[in-house]
């Protein structure tokens, strides 16, 4: 049995409903209700929370699986805000327990202080910039991809509480050149072969 813990940081705001985030969300959620050897929580970052429930979703989850738009190239202040609250509450207590230095040798081992080990996460994110600006030369992105570029910060952030990344689905030009069906449709299959076909293992982990 697998403990999936699924964070939904779709904000509404503005002209966002998060509607698209929610669909993806939900798809995640039917889709381990569907299969068996799965036990679900989930998180909806709009819903009020308890910040110590949430620290201890993180700590009997196996995986984590993160749903967020990309707003101006960042999380959602929302979602941010959710993070910033929850891992000050965790810690010491599940999360991290220091930056992993020591007053020894302060110069090393920086960001080995993460108390979840053995955990996997994965992310997805929306975006209305089209795939071809991170992959085409010379536009906007430089070449680089979601994850190695405005998402490395936030891999880099799971990497400091020990998990390590499963791959992930990033969805593109959502706004001006929606497939809603489509996306979800791979979204779908992503998910079986990651969890199915893959046998929810660490053979599919990658590193950033």
């Amino acid at each position: 049995m697998k403990n999936i813990f699924v964070i939904n940081g779709g904000q509404t705001f503005g002209h966002s409903g998060g509607r698209f985030n929610k669909s993806v969300t939900d798809t995640t959620l039917k889709f381990f209700k569907d299969n068996a050897g799965f036990e679900v929580r989930a998180t909806d970052i709009n819903s009020i929370y308890d910040p110590k429930q949430e620290v201890e979703n993180y700590k009997w989850a196996d995986i984590v699986i993160y749903h967020t738009p990309v707003w101006w190239f960042q999380l959602p202040h929302d979602f941010k805000k959710y993070i910033d609250v929850v891992f000050t509450e965790g810690h010491q207590n599940g999360i991290y327990h220091s930056d992993g230095r020591s007053s020894a040798n302060p110069k090393i081992n920086y960001g080995t202080g993460g108390l979840m080990q053995g955990k996997q996460y994965m992310l997805t994110t929306s975006w209305n910039a089209p795939e071809e600006a991170f992959t085409l030369p010379g536009e906007f992105f430089n070449e680089k991809s979601v994850d190695e570029g405005p998402m490395f910060g936030f891999h880099r952030m799971n990497a400091f509480t020990g998990m390590k990344p499963l791959k992930g689905m990033h969805f593109h030009d959502v706004e001006k050149n929606a497939d809603i069906v489509r996306d979800l449709e791979r979204y779908e299959q992503h998910l079986k072969e990651t969890f199915v076909e893959a046998g929810h293992n660490t053979a599919s982990c990658r590193q950033y």
